[in-house]
């Protein structure tokens, strides 16, 4: 099993985020990836992108924000 490859997005302004999703995605598509972000529209926009590409998405609150989990 692969180890989960972890992109804090926390902070950034859209359309940063999804960016670095994709970069991440791209880059590991082979093995999890989880995204971490701290607005709601991040997290949406981070979700859609992963879903459009064809990966399983899994959302998490968290204390400081929100985890968005990308697995094949």
């Amino acid at each position: 099993m692969s180890e989960t490859f972890v992109v804090d997005a926390r902070g950034l302004s859209c359309p940063q985020p999804v960016i670095e999703t994709r970069k991440a995605l791209e880059k590991h598509s082979g093995g999890p990836v989880e995204v971490l972000v701290d607005t709601v529209t991040s997290r949406e926009n981070v979700a859609r992108y992963g879903e459009s590409h064809g990966w399983k998405v899994a959302k998490e609150d968290t204390e400081d924000g929100f985890k968005v989990s990308f697995t094949r």
